[in-house]
């Protein structure tokens, strides 16, 4: 009888952590669901201000086409004349080489990649083609996104020509 007692205790207790394993995986199925659901979610932000961005730039909107870029000294843009450090310089070297709509053309952007790199961080990596009066004109680039004061702004650019 006191056999009989102890398996019956087991085969309860065997029984209540059974039925707990299913909740567990369920919850664990659903933490990934949402951390997939928030990536797709901040990747058609990105893609939203880069959309923003190609209209603006075919409308000879250099300032528009600079409200998907970092307001600071501490954005980067990495190009064929070398680094330039900070937003207004970025903006001033935009408009000194793409004075008019003739230069500016319309953009199209073709997405390669979009990555997370840490908490509030992507890499976007692409190609983009100007096509102009004056001659079109090709290249890659590799952007880097964060969320800052709850927007998606581009705090480093790398574009070559």
């Amino acid at each position: 009888m006191k056999h009989l007692l102890v398996f019956t205790i087991l085969i309860s207790l065997y029984a209540c952590n059974f039925q707990t394993k299913p909740e567990v995986s369920i919850e664990i199925e659903n933490t990934f669901e949402i951390k997939t659901s928030k990536i797709e979610d901040d990747k058609a932000a990105i893609l939203k201000v880069m959309n923003t961005q190609e209209l603006a730039w075919s409308q000879n909107d250099l300032d528009g086409f600079m409200e998907g870029y970092y307001q600071s000294d501490s954005l980067k843009f990495y190009g064929k004349s070398g680094l330039t450090k900070g937003w207004q310089q970025t903006l001033d070297t935009y408009k000194k080489g793409y004075p008019s709509k003739d230069h500016s053309g319309t953009l199209t952007f073709k997405i390669i990649d979009i990555s997370p790199i840490e908490n509030q961080s992507y890499w976007v990596m692409g190609s983009y083609v100007l096509s102009r009066n004056i001659g079109d004109a090709s290249g890659v680039f590799m952007v880097i996104f964060k969320k800052i004061e709850d927007e998606w702004k581009i705090v480093a650019d790398m574009s070559c020509g």
